[in-house]
């Protein structure tokens, strides 16, 4: 593609303006070193959960509420979000953000440990999305306890899935950016859903359960 989308694409980032309490989580990210979704990619997470009507969500990698924030917003009314962090300090700044939002406690279970301790767990076939934000290098496994957990028609995201616009450079052969390409492709590859990559933000790879 010749064309320059970076245009295009800054506007579609700044089509949904931050509000006070996401602009305050934001912060609170970036004071914690965590990071956080970009408003693009945020909004399209709210969007998917609201499309699915998701009443159960995994998030692994709390952060400091962000994408728990745009989550919860498009999650059914009674939905519950399972968020997973190995950081206790990352979980009290996201209870922060979700108690400014307004959002009963019984909605957020947040979990600190692990993912990979704690995901075996959580039941099968049981939840309707799956956010995975934590260590690339762990993300093959993420992947595969996703898929275990996802009912039929369950959405499974893969958060900076193009490493900072490394991933789509073939010059690039760190560590990271070799994994994320092997789980773009294996995911891709796999029978067991439908896949694509979206250029929101740093790139959410979105897979369907079959």
């Amino acid at each position: 593609m010749s064309t320059d989308k970076s245009a295009s694409w800054a506007h579609c980032e700044d089509f949904h303006p931050l509000d006070d309490v996401l602009l305050r989580a934001t912060d609170r990210a970036e004071e914690l070193g965590c990071g956080a979704v970009s408003p693009g990619a945020g909004a399209l997470l709210q969007t998917l959960a609201a499309a699915a009507r998701a009443a159960a969500v995994v998030e692994i990698g709390t952060g400091a509420g962000v994408s728990g924030l745009w989550l919860l917003r498009g999650m059914a009314a009674d939905g519950v979000l399972t968020t997973i962090d190995t950081e206790a300090e990352h979980q009290r700044a996201a209870k922060a953000a979700f108690a400014e939002e307004g959002i009963r406690p019984h909605r957020a279970r947040t979990i600190t440990g692990r993912a990979l301790e704690v995901l075996p767990r959580l039941t099968d076939a049981a939840y309707d999305m799956v956010l995975a934000d934590a260590d690339p290098l762990e993300l093959a496994a993420y992947v595969e306890q996703a898929l275990r957990l996802l009912r039929p028609g369950g959405l499974l995201v893969l958060a900076h899935a193009l490493g900072e616009d490394k991933v789509p450079d073939p010059a690039r052969r760190d560590e990271v950016t070799t994994a994320l390409r092997e789980v773009a492709r294996s995911l891709r590859d796999d029978d067991r859903v439908v896949a694509a990559l979206v250029p929101t933000g740093d790139g959410l790879l979105l897979a369907s359960r079959r």
